[in-house]
């Protein structure tokens, strides 16, 4: 409960009309105006608007050369899966294309960089204009959820790790496997069966905790839906029907994912 209080007040960093409002001007004021925001390196700047970050353009064509880049990506995975189930023992011409899909790649991101352009946040009168602006809202929530989840998911992969018995890795040690050999072919497999279950619990407690955004006033579903789709049609019921669907179907979704993550890793039953 202690932890849900911070992660609520952490939260309420961003600002809006809760009870949260004194930290948010406190933690405004330690940021400056938009004339004198401190400078970030690559261009980028921070005040009490926002985080302003230089962004990247795709030129017309660019789009063509990311679905090359990702085709190329995804068949060298391929071509690479196939290679281990299929051994080192005969070469194939399959790794002739999967090294030159490797070198096309670097060549591929030379040429979209030529079709992009990189437009960076300039002063205007009243805030920086250009680039990408993301307001504090969105920063505050991020901070609160990332941090309150994070120390769930690190205390739950602890416990995994914890839950591999020490006599995996003296065997591992005894075939001669390095820590980290030892740590991606015995004990992650092994600790994954533990990991994954209350993970699954986690990223739904995710999805509902972004719930919390209204509490800053930053425009998530719940805002849209019970706020300005509320006001617009008077349909108080059905906009609640319609926003326990959306979560619902995040939720089914994230717990489909999983399940089937976890059924790829479990063991086999003899």
């Amino acid at each position: 409960m202690l932890t849900l209080r911070a992660s609520v007040s952490l939260l309420r960093l961003g600002g809006g009309n809760a009870p949260g409002d004194a930290e948010y001007v406190a933690v405004l004021r330690a940021l400056p105006m938009p004339q004198e925001a401190f400078s970030l390196p690559g261009g980028g700047f921070l005040d009490k608007r926002g985080l302003h970050l230089p962004r990247v353009a795709i030129k017309s064509g660019g789009e063509l050369l990311l679905a090359t880049m990702a085709a190329a990506l995804i068949g060298a995975v391929w071509l690479w899966r196939r290679a281990r189930r299929r051994g080192d023992a005969a070469p194939d011409p399959t790794d002739v294309v999967g090294r030159a899909l490797v070198v096309a790649i670097p060549f591929i991101v030379a040429v979209l960089w030529l079709r992009t352009s990189v437009t960076m946040p300039v002063l205007d009168r009243f805030n920086h204009e250009g680039g990408l602006s993301i307001e504090p809202e969105f920063l505050a929530q991020l901070i609160g959820l990332s941090t309150y989840t994070a120390a769930f998911i690190a205390e739950i992969v602890r416990g995994g790790l914890d839950g591999v018995a020490k006599g995996q890795r003296e065997a591992a040690a005894a075939l001669g496997l390095s820590r980290r050999q030892a740590l991606r072919l015995v004990v992650l497999p092994q600790a994954l069966r533990i990991i994954i279950p209350p993970l699954t619990n986690q990223y739904l407690n995710l999805t509902k905790n972004s719930s919390l955004a209204v509490a800053i006033g930053y425009p998530d579903l719940v805002s849209v839906f019970s706020g300005t789709v509320l006001n617009q049609t008077g349909q108080a019921v059905e906009v609640i029907l319609i926003t326990m669907a959306v979560y619902l179907a995040i939720s089914l979704a994230t717990a489909l994912a999983m399940n089937w993550f976890n059924a790829r890793t479990a063991w086999a039953e003899r």
